[in-house]
């Protein structure tokens, strides 16, 4: 954990906060905006934001992006940012937009884990990793270590104490998702993180198993319609139980908690950091440089390359008529999925 004395040297705030702070201003007129919860480390009082825009209709489709939990995955953050920046600029003359916003509404949570970013750790002020700390353990062996541990927050990945309630920012996460997204008749949730890997990846549950998520034939489907409209794509689209398990993940808990009668679609962006790390492997002497692009010209590539799939991820929940399986159509989706993601993977 970071000691006290080194909290005190901590600035009082940080970029991506007080970047944060200056959108909900502008964006004001169209913004609703609300803190979720607070965290206070060190003197300093850091709260949850939420932005929201577009339908009041509590049965209208949503889309909810996220950034942040992770601290150190500052890029993640930034993505979510740049999107916001978007849409105000856009809500002043973007006449689609606004016929959009009129069926559909977007949540934007730019910064799950304030206090962790503030302080630059992956987990927050307590030690604990917000992706560990749901109450769930997956079904078979994890990874030591990484796939989540109660030793203590001295050792990365920590879930927390096992009777302990959870975090205040994953209950605060988890209580927004279900009140505001799951309990839809359709909504997306995309949390951006970064992380190792040479390619950029689409990950969905589950994470605590191998099972299938029941909702495979709509992801399928969602993922069909992207890569048809952006062929060049690049991502790795499937189960993150193709990488490997891991126990108390959040998405997979909001996922169950989900009404089984409403289609909430969760994903996880994890981009590949050694995709920066080997055009510039000073990097990797830099805690931030090992989850983040360093270089200014390839954050501003980072934030250009993914802005399609957000942009994307809206227009398909106003379009949700015309594409969410139904009868027969749905088991003809799901034996595809089941071969494409699940079959073929075991050859």
């Amino acid at each position: 954990m970071t000691t006290a004395k080194a909290l005190s040297l901590l600035p009082e705030s940080f970029a991506e906060y007080d970047d944060l702070k200056a959108l909900l201003d502008e964006g004001s007129r169209w913004f609703d905006t609300r803190s979720v919860a607070s965290v206070e480390i060190s003197d300093r009082r850091f709260e949850l934001f939420v932005a929201s825009v577009g339908s009041k209709d509590p049965r209208a489709p949503a889309v909810g992006f996220f950034g942040g939990i992770h601290g150190l995955e500052r890029i993640g953050t930034r993505l979510v940012l740049e999107y916001m920046r978007s849409l105000i600029s856009r809500l002043e003359w973007d006449e689609i937009l606004m016929r959009q916003l009129e069926s559909i509404r977007i949540y934007c949570v730019p910064i799950c884990n304030p206090g962790g970013m503030w302080a630059a750790t992956r987990a927050n002020p307590n030690g604990v990793d917000l992706m560990r700390n749901a109450p769930q353990d997956a079904d078979e062996r994890v990874p030591p270590l990484a796939g989540g541990q109660r030793l203590g927050p001295w050792l990365p990945w920590y879930r927390g104490r096992r009777d302990a309630p959870m975090e205040v920012e994953a209950a605060a996460l988890l209580k927004l998702v279900e009140s505001e997204l799951a309990s839809r008749p359709l909504s997306f949730a995309l949390d951006c993180h970064s992380g190792y890997g040479w390619s950029d990846s689409i990950w969905f549950p589950y994470a605590r198993t191998r099972k299938l998520m029941p909702h495979l034939p709509e992801m399928y489907m969602l993922k069909t319609m992207f890569e048809r409209a952006h062929p060049h794509h690049g991502y790795a689209f499937e189960p993150q139980s193709h990488q490997y398990l891991l126990h108390g993940d959040l998405w997979d808990c909001a996922y169950d908690r989900a009404p089984a009668e409403n289609v909430f679609l969760p994903m996880t962006l994890e981009l590949g950091s050694w995709l920066w790390i080997k055009k510039n492997p000073r990097q990797l002497f830099s805690r931030q440089g090992m989850f983040n692009p360093v270089k200014a010209h390839r954050t501003a590539r980072v934030l250009r390359r993914h802005a399609n799939l957000l942009e994307f991820l809206t227009r398909a929940a106003f379009a949700s008529q015309r594409w969410l399986p139904q009868g027969g159509g749905r088991q003809q989706l799901l034996d595809h999925a089941i071969e494409h993601w699940y079959r073929a993977a075991s050859v």
